[in-house]
């Protein structure tokens, strides 16, 4: 494991994970089926390929700019003018515990300029016969921070996608999700959501179910060759729209789950 590497699974399902490049999941196989955009086939960057955590933030802050505690915090630009995903998805996690069909990663979150509260964050991916579960934990140490997390999976591109979500929320000229929430219009989107039903793909006859607790839900299939289906806790911005808060040495979980069915 000094490379970061691992493969956790079964017969049916095997998960390849690198904990070095940002905690992530690089490839689900069902039998010889990958059902995700691995390292090989992306575009450069920490953006465009596996499944990887999002967090202390989900989405794109405006401009990197948020007031907490009657302070204004400016965070590092990843993306344009905008602080994008977090910085869980570029840092090397910790492994704490493996077995054949689950690991628990741990990450010690920055107390710099990328990040200027601290905290720590867990992960633990379980695999079993049905599918794959994840739940991820932000935990602040003796400072309280806004939170808003969850995850990035790029999907091979589905022969078919059955979301139904309740509403949207609206962007604006920058493209950015704003506190209004309006009726879902025709894809392809890249817009957040407000979802209360499970998501169902074929991806080369793997029929794939997410469900999560989470009612927020970003879905970005305008590529050709990939859509990304995210639950996470709150909306893009979510640091100015309606922050979360957690509490010194509070903590916050969520959870989603990835049901495979098929014959493979």
């Amino acid at each position: 494991m000094g490379n970061g590497h691992a493969t956790i699974g079964n017969d049916r399902i095997q998960i390849d994970i690198d904990r070095f490049a940002g905690g992530r999941v690089a490839q689900i196989r069902v039998g010889a089926i990958p059902l995700l955009i691995g390292p090989g086939d992306a575009e450069p960057g920490a953006i465009t390929w596996g499944a990887y955590p999002m967090v202390p933030w989900a989405g794109r802050i405006r401009n990197g700019r948020f007031d907490f505690d009657g302070e204004r915090y400016q965070l590092p630009p990843n993306q344009g003018d905008h602080a994008m995903h977090g910085v869980g998805h570029v840092l090397p996690w910790d492994e704490e515990e493996r077995t054949d069909d689950m690991t628990d990663l741990s990450l010690a979150l920055p107390n710099d300029e990328r990040w200027p509260f601290g905290g720590s964050v867990t992960q633990r991916i379980t695999v079993d016969g049905a599918g794959v579960s994840f739940e991820m934990t932000v935990t602040a140490a003796d400072r309280a921070f806004p939170v808003s997390f969850g995850w990035h999976p790029w999907f091979r591109k589905p022969t078919a996608l059955d979301f139904r979500p309740a509403s949207m929320y609206r962007r604006d000229d920058d493209h950015i999700a704003v506190d209004e929430l309006v009726d879902v219009a025709p894809g392809p989107w890249d817009d957040c959501f407000v979802n209360h039903e499970p998501v169902r793909m074929s991806i080369d006859g793997v029929a794939v179910t997410l469900s999560s607790e989470c009612t927020h839900w970003v879905v970005y299939d305008e590529p050709a060759h990939a859509t990304c289906v995210e639950p996470q806790t709150g909306p893009p911005d979510a640091f100015n729209i309606r922050p979360r808060i957690i509490q010194r040495f509070g903590s916050a979980t969520a959870s989603y789950r990835m049901q495979i069915d098929s014959n493979i």
